[in-house]
């Protein structure tokens, strides 16, 4: 591998910061689950905590990787990992100076198998310290994007997780990390009240230069659509992401507030329980997994009418999927673009092939408050999968019940949705469609147990090779086997809907993370 050395400058404003604004206050449908940035991957908490926390790298507006952290990064000999070159004179929120210990710190701790990041460092062999402000990342192969992977890993104090007994983390029963935090973001939490209100203000002691004008946000978790658009309305808060489909047109009438609309990252699918032995929720399939077979799972997705949810329960504003990446992510298997046809007799043949032409029941498990219309959308394919004689059982739920559920197997299909946070089709490949292995931190969010002996094979090749042809005939290949094998079946791309006072400018990015240094109130 050449030795290119990356430095990449932060853009220095050189207009004066705008004037400083009262309170900026914004409603999500979805509450971060935890304030702690290595127990739960998810976007509600990443795209949080990109606020408080930092990590090496960094997403700009463009989503293009950029210092942070690091100041610079430069691959090591022959792809054998990357030395990163810290950056000095940066302090955590509670005055702690940063150094290399803890970047091994949380690397340690975001890589341990009580993390849910754990995948993230699949690739790593060794982090070393080289001194106070070089680290060196040592990967088991060659590993091109090894820095777009790290974007949302974020650094904590090695000394501040120690003195409060949070070395690790603990999703299932939390830790002093859970509501507290400790960054060396822009902004810092000064009031936490789970499920009810997050309070953050500047912090004076950033290194970077802040170009927003917020003195103090607020984060209320809204679940109620018409109780959001109410109150952005009423002037009540300033953001509402998302806005209802059903009310973009009202809203984008309305001079008082504007609609920012675009398409996110995240495909929306759903996921079945390969491994299983029998179904779980079954008023008569009791000693079977209907869902082993393939012929079912392509049944279901025959039996789906996409282009029906998309006209009436998304009004025209999402994209049919049929890969776990959108055509906008690299990787994406061009050849590969068309996905199951709507067609109810094939569904039924395929049942009938299989030998479920009486049908049979299972239990659906559904979030409530996790992704745009969520529930509307697991209701509609309940009545589509009824035609063909599969009768759903449909259990809705907060998500910060719901991934629990989905852990524990309780469950005989459920709804994922997943946004690469590298930007790339091999991110989905390593989380969802690699056998799960603790050991080797591979398939964390393979939650039905699927398995291909090829898949696990190529992945490691996808991830080293640096001949983009040759590695895209390989992600090809890797689709190929996941269509074939009906390993998920993806419905369709999330649409982005965010609606905002008509004062304020902001920046809305595809993994639909609300960042606040970017927020101005004119």
């Amino acid at each position: 591998m050449p030795m290119i050395r990356y430095i990449l400058p932060v853009a220095i404003g050189l207009s004066a910061a705008p004037a400083m604004a009262e309170t900026f206050k914004w409603a999500e449908t979805t509450d971060p689950q935890t304030m702690d940035p290595h127990a739960v991957n998810s976007a509600p908490v990443l795209g949080f905590l990109n606020n408080v926390y930092e990590g090496l790298v960094r997403r700009g507006k463009d989503m293009a990787i950029e210092p942070a952290l690091a100041t610079a990064w430069e691959p090591i000999g022959e792809g054998e990992g990357w030395r990163f070159t810290l950056r000095q004179g940066v302090t955590f929120h509670d005055g702690a100076a940063f150094d290399a210990d803890d970047v091994i710190f949380s690397y340690t701790r975001a890589s341990d198998e009580s993390s849910d990041t754990r995948s993230w460092f699949a690739p790593v062999s060794e982090v070393i310290k080289v001194d106070a402000y070089t680290v060196d990342i040592m990967t088991s192969a060659p590993n091109p994007i090894f820095p777009d992977s790290i974007a949302n890993w974020m650094i904590m104090d090695s000394g501040w997780a120690e003195a409060n007994a949070t070395t690790l983390p603990d999703k299932e029963n939390g830790n002093y990390a859970t509501l507290n935090t400790n960054g060396t973001g822009a902004f810092r939490v000064t009031d936490r009240q789970p499920g009810l209100t997050t309070v953050l203000e500047p912090f004076d002691g950033w290194w970077d230069e802040a170009t927003h004008n917020i003195t103090r946000a607020e984060l209320t978790p809204i679940q109620n659509p018409a109780t959001a658009v109410a109150a952005l309305l009423s002037g009540d808060v300033d953001l509402i992401n998302p806005v209802p489909i059903q009310d973009t047109a009202r809203l984008a009438a309305n001079d008082a507030v504007k609609v920012i609309q675009g398409i996110e990252a995240r495909v929306i699918m759903l996921g079945f329980p390969h491994e299983a032995d029998s179904l779980k929720y079954s008023a008569e399939t009791t000693d079977a997994n209907p869902f082993a077979d393939v012929r079912v799972r392509k049944a279901v997705a025959q039996a789906v009418n996409v282009p029906a949810i998309l006209q009436t329960i998304m009004r025209g504003n999402a994209e049919a999927a049929s890969q776990l990446v959108s055509p906008a992510m690299r990787g994406f298997s061009t050849g590969l673009a068309e996905r199951p046809a709507y067609d109810v007799d094939a569904a039924k043949a395929l049942l009938a092939e299989a030998g479920y032409e009486t049908g049979f029941s299972f239990g659906l498990k559904c979030p409530n408050d996790r992704y745009l219309n969520d529930e509307a959308v697991c209701q509609a394919i309940t009545g589509m999968l009824a035609q063909v004689g599969i009768t759903a059982v449909l259990d809705a739920m907060p998500v910060q019940n719901y991934w629990p559920e989905l852990r524990e197997d309780n469950y005989d299909m459920y709804l994922l949705g997943w946004s690469p946070g590298t930007f790339d089709a091999e991110h989905p490949i390593r989380f969802l469609a690699a056998t799960p292995n603790e050991e080797k931190k591979l398939g964390s969010w393979n939650f039905g147990g699927y398995s291909n002996a090829r898949v696990d094979e190529l992945l490691p090749l996808i991830q080293s090779e640096i001949d983009d042809a040759k590695r895209q005939a390989m992600l090809d290949e890797v689709t190929q086997v996941l269509q074939g094998e009906v390993a998920y079946v993806p419905l369709y791309v999330q649409p982005l809907v965010w609606g905002a006072q008509a004062n304020v400018d902001l920046t809305q990015r595809p993994d639909n993370f609300f960042i606040l240094r970017w927020v101005t109130v004119n």
